[in-house]
């Protein structure tokens, strides 16, 4: 397992100029790409170099990963207690197995799509199978690297080194998913998950999380191959039972009327194979969406409501959603939104679009009662994004189709409940701040910075910061011409100004949608209603909804637009280590937009002892 980071860039950039000059590994270089070699200026736009072939919209049923499930046997060998923090007071009580495998994937019915797509993911599928957890159950999950060793893959331009980070979980150093904590091919690692809230405050709650590769130097590419998947968290609250007869239970779409979708888009080459440029350091485009990794799909839903869980998987695209009708897509129906980055709003909130950077998600209800059977639907994008660096912020009408929804009668009564008051969030106290940062993230000799520097080896300690203690970091983007979302492991942070505006407790972020300069303001929540007959259930779009959601004040994307400064204040509690913050168009990330931070132990806290993280990489048993 001992290998340079230098090495593993030579081993990918390697791989990924195979993969730009043809998908065939033993192919030579087109001597007319020869003068593409300068970095990065002069390379063509990959879309314009291979365009994907044709797919007919709307023939791909949309893919449901199965929920996954836990063990029946004890792992053998038994995990190692001491290799976590604080294992024996979260003593986990149910285990999981989960593999990263190599295999061919069916994106598309039709020619070339339909023999199948060399593909990476878990347990034969991706995305991954989705796993269900709940609040006060720890959990551990054995990850083995089942992938063809260096040299072997199918999948030229990914590096079968993984390590996985659960996004956004409160989880332990050693179970995050840190860059560096990598295991080769015929090894596995042990995740423990606590399934406790930051300092075991209920308003830090987070309800739909995502699991992907964080391999160091090669996380667009290992994502992009395949590996990822949903994690959602469920509570006495949000209790996936839409008839649960506790007064407390939102009671919100349950069952096959809860609904994942990962959204990525991908680029193809003729052969139907998927395409990877690792020459490209602005970021990668990709012509063809997927939702759960089939092109442009249809999902038929009843007459009745249903949640959606909706994550931009990247790499780079960022995605303003909207819901059209009629051959025209003219005719635009409303999102009710009840969560923004895995967090509960206070209220629902209902929004005309929806948008998106990497790794944003947004939990939304929809209620297809109002339509007719045999009605029709579109999930569309209408964000103009001609390069990896960034969208260009203009609309595009009528924008591009990434699904269909197919209305069809209800099989049942609809018992479930749009909420008008959901959870309360964590407040801003200034008197806990012990320190305040600035990070400045550009771009400087072909590298991507923070402030001024790349990520290097991750030796280097940027932050060290004291267990128990809170800091305001101000996240400032010095470039005119490209956008970054910021994410930093481990914690939510909430919104404390934007652009020099102090942001309220209970706003939202939006903007007109025809604005070019698109400048972000903030609106105040509408009241919550009063009571109704039938108690907290029986929230509707009322008046006029906002032009666009970019989200509440609590979050774990800091979407930095061009010139963007915004202040966040964050709290850390309860584990040390070290994490990273990063920016996540992970192709950035790769080129070495991440720092290093460490929890330290506070003043008065002892250091808990933890055993080497090698001690959890062992061979298969």
């Amino acid at each position: 397992m001992a290998i340079r980071r230098r090495d593993l860039f030579k081993f990918g950039l390697a791989a990924g100029a195979v993969g730009f000059f043809s998908t065939r590994s033993n192919a030579q270089p087109d001597g007319d790409l020869k003068q593409f070699l300068c970095l990065p200026d002069g390379l063509p736009p990959d879309l314009l170099a291979h365009p994907s072939p044709r797919s007919t919209p709307f023939v791909a049923e949309m893919n449901i990963p199965p929920i996954k499930q836990p063990a029946q046997k004890p792992l053998h060998p038994p995990p190692v207690p001491g290799a976590h923090q604080r294992y024996k007071e979260f003593l986990p009580k149910k285990f999981y197995e989960i593999h990263e495998q190599e295999f061919l994937w069916q994106y598309h019915p039709e020619p070339p799509y339909d023999k199948g797509s060399w593909s990476w993911g878990f347990d034969g599928i991706t995305p991954g199978p989705t796993y269900q957890v709940h609040y006060g159950e720890p959990i551990l999950v054995r990850r083995y690297n089942n992938l063809p060793p260096t040299g072997k893959s199918k999948v030229t331009f990914a590096v079968p080194y993984t390590t996985s980070h659960l996004h956004n979980a409160h989880t332990a150093s050693e179970s995050d998913g840190y860059p560096m904590d990598f295991i080769r091919s015929g090894y596995y690692w042990d995740h423990h998950y606590c399934c406790f809230p930051s300092d075991h405050d209920p308003r830090e709650k987070l309800t739909t999380l995502w699991y992907h590769d964080h391999m160091m130097d090669s996380t667009a590419a290992n994502v992009y191959a395949g590996l990822a998947g949903f994690f959602l968290f469920f509570d006495e609250q949000d209790s996936g039972n839409e008839n649960d007869p506790n007064p407390r239970a939102f009671r919100l779409p349950s069952g096959k009327y809860d609904v994942p979708m990962l959204l990525h888009d991908i680029l193809f080459d003729q052969d139907g194979q998927v395409v990877f440029n690792k020459l490209n350091t602005d970021g990668i485009l990709g012509d063809k969406y997927t939702v759960n990794r089939r092109i442009q799909p249809y999902f038929k839903v009843e007459r009745r409501k249903y949640r959606f869980r909706i994550l931009n998987g990247g790499p780079s695209r960022f995605l303003q959603i909207f819901l059209s009708s009629g051959q025209d897509r003219k005719t635009l129906h409303p999102f009710t939104i009840i969560t923004g980055d895995g967090n509960f709003l206070p209220e629902p909130v209902c929004a005309t679009s929806i948008y998106l950077s990497v790794a944003q998600r947004v939990d939304v209800i929809l209620d297809f009662s109002q339509f007719k059977a045999d009605d029709q639907l579109y999930l569309q994008n209408r964000l103009e994004q001609t390069n990896g660096r960034g969208p260009s912020g203009r609309i595009l009408v009528p924008g591009d189709d990434i699904m269909r929804f197919d209305v069809i009668e209800a099989t049942g009564e609809d018992k479930s409940c749009v909420p008008q008051k959901l959870r309360d969030l964590p407040t801003i106290d200034m008197n806990q701040i012990k320190r305040r940062r600035v990070w400045q993230f550009d771009y400087r000799g072909g590298v991507w910075t923070i402030n001024g520097k790349g990520a290097g080896d991750l030796s280097t300690v940027s932050a060290a910061i004291e267990e128990g203690s809170a800091e305001m970091w101000t996240i400032r983007n010095e470039g005119k011409n490209w956008s970054h979302p910021i994410h930093s492991h481990f914690t939510e942070f909430l919104l404390y100004k934007v652009n020099g505006t102090v942001v309220g407790p209970k706003q939202i972020q939006t903007s007109d949608v025809e604005d070019p300069l698109r400048r972000s303001r903030f609106v105040n929540l509408p009241p919550a209603p009063a009571t109704a007959a039938n108690g907290n259930c029986g929230f509707k779009c009322t008046g006029n909804p906002i032009d666009r959601f970019m989200g509440g004040t609590r979050r774990d994307i800091t979407t930095l637009l061009p010139n963007d400064e915004i202040e966040i204040f964050m709290r850390w509690y309860d584990f040390h280590g070290k994490y990273v913050m990063h920016c996540h168009n992970v192709v950035h990330e790769d080129h070495s937009m991440m720092i290093r931070w460490d929890i330290i132990p506070g003043k008065s806290k002892k250091k808990q002892p933890v055993s080497p993280a090698k001690s959890k990489t062992k061979p298969q048993g």
